[in-house]
């Protein structure tokens, strides 16, 4: 009886169980005494058919079948198969920081100003770092291997090859990721902001932020950078900004499920949500202003519509459920300009061609205060102080108590032609002052109205590096 050096079921048999022999060897038999016995011979009589050669046992005519090309093949596609994963799990992962930067430009940050953007780039870095390590490691042990005989060894270096190779690609698409990522990042931070038209101006409530509403959304000038602000585009109209939220009229952006016109709205997050208050879809407010701490509202109706019934001036302090419609008398001329104090909301001055008019009575009756000079812009700042931007032989803007009637004028940069058409003082820090043009230039003071830096030229943001 003739016995294999492996106890496997095929000894029983009388043969050799070949499916347990290593690829690339043939059998080797013993007898019971230890003896080699010779390598069973090739049946030439049975085919052979994509390299699995059938041997015959002479013994018991056991056929074994040498599966060496079979197992070749089932490790190089396991190896595709774990290459291709992962480099498509690499690949879907590529994929995100350009989407993460793209929504953060659309909801209104640039990418160099949006810490998930800096972070996703840091950990593009990061993993490309590691895996080329992890190359440059298996590639170091795989020397090593070179010319190793023990089939433990070579299949060792097989195992290495492959995660050589997984590292190397997934390092390669990391480094792609990357450099697409810093292109992204780089691009978005360098576009500029233009204005087509601007509607108004004013500051966040921490004072770090001047929001400009302009034909297709806010805007945001930051720290000497522009950008666009949070939200859908609209079109704001009579943009009013108070302590902790804005109020607005206009129209909705292409593609808002908003009715047109706005009607009032408000948004308590700069706009990255709004609130329709009333006349959805009935009235479009260009004049309107609201008290920055009591949030009174005040419009100047254009038209009739359901909740006012007449051309004129309204105010509401109940968020625009109610309406009271002012008298006016007193008031010369339409009105141009509108403006309401910060904490006494029976207090508002509004400009005409004919020269400025102060009431005290919520619009019941003015009192003309000073020249009969044409007013362009009024705001009252969040301590009460009323800035009057005029236009007579030239553009001017003054500073005034509405108590004293004091009034300081303040510098203004060179104007050919121009106006100022806007005003906001920054809550947080008086000092500093944002005037915007009827010509779309912008101008920023951080000493009260002496010396004054453009920000933006026709419409076209400036940041400090330009």
């Amino acid at each position: 009886m003739w016995t294999s050096s492996r106890k496997e079921s095929a000894d029983e048999k009388g043969g050799v169980d070949h499916s347990r022999v290593p690829c690339g060897h043939r059998p080797v038999l013993f007898n019971d005494v230890g003896h080699r016995y010779a390598e069973p011979k090739f049946d030439s009589r049975v085919s052979s058919q994509f390299g699995q050669h059938l041997f015959l046992d002479r013994d018991s005519g056991f056929a074994g079948r040498r599966s060496c090309f079979d197992h070749q093949k089932e490790r190089k596609s396991q190896m595709r198969l774990v290459q291709n994963g992962s480099l498509f799990i690499v690949l879907g992962m590529a994929l995100f920081p350009g989407q993460s930067f793209a929504e953060g430009v659309a909801g209104g940050h640039q990418a160099s100003n949006d810490p998930l953007g800096l972070y996703v780039l840091a950990g593009w870095g990061l993993l490309a770092a590691v895996l080329w390590i992890l190359y440059a490691v298996n590639r170091s042990r795989l020397k090593s291997l070179n010319g190793a005989k023990k089939k433990e060894d070579r299949l060792r270096r097989e195992r290495l090859t492959v995660l050589a190779r997984l590292f190397k690609w997934s390092g390669i698409v990391s480094l792609i990721g990357l450099i697409v990522s810093a292109v992204i990042l780089s691009g978005t931070g360098e576009k500029q902001v233009v204005m087509t038209h601007i509607h108004g101006v004013g500051y966040s409530g921490d004072g770090r932020r001047i929001l400009v509403p302009a034909h297709d959304g806010i805007k945001v000038y930051e720290q000497g950078v522009w950008s666009a602000g949070l939200g859908e585009k609209h079109d704001y109209m009579g943009f009013s900004m108070a302590d902790d939220r804005f109020y607005s009229s206009g129209h909705p952006a292409p593609g808002s499920n908003k009715k047109n016109p706005f009607g009032l709205i408000k948004s308590t997050d700069e706009g990255k949500t709004i609130e329709t208050l009333a006349l959805s879809g009935e009235v479009d407010f260009h004049l309107m202003n609201v008290s920055y701490r009591t949030h009174t509202i005040y419009v100047y109706n254009p038209q009739p519509n359901s909740a006012m019934k007449a051309v004129g001036l309204y105010y509401s302090n109940d968020e625009a459920k109610t309406w009271v419609q002012a008298e006016m008398k007193g008031l010369s001329g339409e009105p141009d300009a509108l403006a309401v104090h910060p904490t006494n909301d029976a207090v508002v001055a509004v400009g005409t061609k004919d020269g400025l008019y102060v009431s005290r009575d919520y619009g019941q009756t003015f009192e003309k205060t000073g020249s009969a000079t044409q007013v362009t812009a009024l705001y009252f700042g969040p301590q009460g102080e009323l800035f009057v931007g005029s236009y007579g032989q030239g553009a001017s803007l003054a500073r005034m108590n509405v108590q004293t009637k004091q009034k300081i004028e303040l510098t203004l940069p060179a104007m050919t032609q121009d106006a100022v058409a806007y005003v906001a003082q920054n809550p947080a820090d008086t000092k500093q002052l944002v005037i915007a043009t009827f010509n779309k230039d912008m101008y920023l003071s951080n000493d009260g109205g002496t010396n004054w830096t453009k920000i933006a030229d026709r419409g076209k943001g400036l940041s400090q590096s330009d």
